[in-house]
């Protein structure tokens, strides 16, 4: 999640989608990665939803409280073209080392969510062997890591908020090494069920606060690439998992999980909190101070800061959203789009292919090693393509085009599930479950995966944005679990038609965006809205 969703290789059980964690990051970001597309083609003053004269007033107050004297603004001017630093948070020369090492500690995290994610594939054969435990047992020991994450998703803003990031990736951190020392040392199926709870609260927590905190420490020029590193070393995570899970018993492979934790653990001490949190608690000098570091040493930020500032202000002055506001006769038409996305997303079944593949592989006669490996090797290159692709084509194409291949990939691998069953054309069978996973994987990479999240972030008006974003987070964990936990169930009542049902909600997902979403790209966050209202 940003998920989002990964192939989890072997007969694996369910766990969070990746989609989410983009998610959880796109949902509360106080800047949207079309707001970083719209600055790039609009010149560069600040669009207020307000522009009245108390909010006047407060820009005027904010930026007198955190201006530095005019001899200083002049000296730091100077230097600014000394050292070719930019204002409003731009990335200067000499400035940017301190915003790619936090990102670098941040993604840590991303990294960590993506081996919790992709642990439960190769490590299903020997836990299995060691426990004795049935496909249903092992089922819930993937499956519980999704209520984990679900139970961290909704207290990781209030977290986060009330701690800082800094101190919440901390905790989420220990939080993960507690669960991997617990499934180290399992000597039961107990003990491994409670070790995935644990590292699905890690997770649930890191989906959320790890591209929030990058969002909020990036200056507005590299928001967009920086944000999108979250989602890259999710899906590495993953392909590490699988990649290194085949080499290494089920007890070894928890390393691969603790390296990211210690990693965060440490890194977080050279780093500065978020300015921006800092900037909501009133922290006036901190907040300063953590902005002039990211910024650089020469850089000004007095404007950058007044913006913040104002941005903070502006959100204390709009009423407290309630759950019934989402109900109301404007909000209606967003939340319907939003959590139906997310539904459909889920019940195109990626999470069940995910925490499955190397036993789908398998069950088609195809090697479940071979299958994950190569899965997990191309995951990352088509998760790079579909971020290039995000701000280049419009929204509706991207889902357009990827529900439809989501669909012809359930659907050729269910029918080498049926020629399976009926004796017929052996030979096709492990090519046709081959090439359709291939091409699932391929087009929910692009869309399904990444731009229900993004479209979520567009969408909704701010002051229901943090109450409507745990809504349609809560939905897609909810449905994670669900299918993930319920494939095996389908697939032994029926493999074919398991996958024909995949197919078929991917074909209904083409008519409801055909029919209910509208394009957002190239459009003000205002429009966006008021489209909706």
């Amino acid at each position: 999640m940003m998920a989002a969703a990964f192939p989890l290789s072997t007969a694996a059980p369910p766990s969070p989608p990746l989609v989410l964690r983009r998610s959880a990051a796109a949902a509360y970001s106080p800047s949207s990665p079309f707001e970083l597309y719209r600055n790039h083609r609009r010149p560069a003053h600040r669009v207020h939803c307000a522009a009245s004269a108390s909010a006047a007033a407060r820009r005027r107050d904010a930026c007198c409280a955190l201006r530095p004297p005019a001899a200083a603004r002049g000296g730091a001017a100077a230097a600014q073209g000394q050292v070719g630093a930019a204002p409003h948070g731009g990335a200067g020369e000499g400035s940017l080392w301190m915003v790619f090492l936090a990102t670098a500690v941040a993604v840590c995290g991303s990294f960590e969510f993506g081996t919790c994610v992709g642990y439960s594939a190769p490590a299903q054969a020997g836990i299995v062997n060691d426990f004795g435990l049935s496909n249903s047992e092992y089922g819930v020991f993937g499956s519980v890591l999704t209520i984990g994450a679900m139970i961290g998703a909704l207290t990781s803003g209030r977290l986060a908020d009330s701690l800082g990031r800094k101190t919440t990736m901390g905790l989420a951190a220990i939080i993960g090494i507690v669960g991997w020392f617990t499934i180290y040392f399992a000597n039961g199926a107990t003990m491994l069920y409670l070790g995935r709870v644990l590292l699905g609260y890690c997770t649930g927590v890191l989906s959320y606060v790890v591209p929030v905190f990058i969002s909020e420490i990036a200056p507005k020029d590299l928001r967009g690439g920086l944000a999108s590193s979250n989602q890259l070393f999710i899906c590495s995570g993953c392909s590490a998992a699988y990649i290194i899970g085949a080499l290494l018993s089920w007890r070894s492979l928890v390393l691969v999980g603790l390296v990211p934790c210690a990693f965060l653990l440490v890194g977080l001490l050279f780093i500065p909190e978020s300015p921006r949190w800092l900037a909501n608690t009133g922290r006036v000098k901190e907040f300063n101070a953590s902005l002039q570091k990211l910024r650089g040493e020469n850089a000004d930020i007095s404007e950058e800061a007044a913006g913040i500032r104002e941005y903070i202000e502006s959100l204390r002055s709009l009423p407290e959203a309630r759950v019934q506001d989402l109900f109301q006769r404007k909000n209606l038409f967003a939340v319907i789009v939003g959590v139906g996305l997310m539904v459909f997303q889920q019940l195109g079944g990626i999470n069940a292919l995910g925490f499955y593949t190397s036993y789908i592989f398998s069950s088609a006669g195809f090697s479940g090693k071979l299958g994950t490996t190569l899965i997990g090797i191309f995951q990352i290159p088509l998760t790079l393509f579909g971020a290039l692709l995000m701000d280049r084509s419009g929204r509706r194409a991207l889902l357009l085009v990827s529900a439809s291949g989501t669909f012809l990939g359930c659907f050729l691998t269910g029918l080498s599930f049926y020629f399976k069953a009926q004796g017929v054309y052996a030979q096709l069978v492990p090519t046709l479950a081959l090439y359709g996973i291939s091409v699932y994987y391929a087009a929910y990479s692009v869309g399904m995966g990444p731009v229900p999240w993004v479209i979520m972030s567009e969408i909704f008006s701010i002051e229901i944005k943090a109450i409507a974003g745990s809504l349609v987070t809560l939905v897609s964990w909810i449905g994670s679990f669900a299918i993930s936990y319920s494939f095996n169930f389908l697939m032994d009542w029926n493999s074919a038609g398991t996958f024909f049902l995949f197919s078929a909600a991917s074909l209904v997902t083409v008519l409801f965006v055909a029919r209910l979403v509208p394009e957002t790209k190239g459009k003000a966050l205002e429009e966006i809205q008021e489209s909706f209202t």
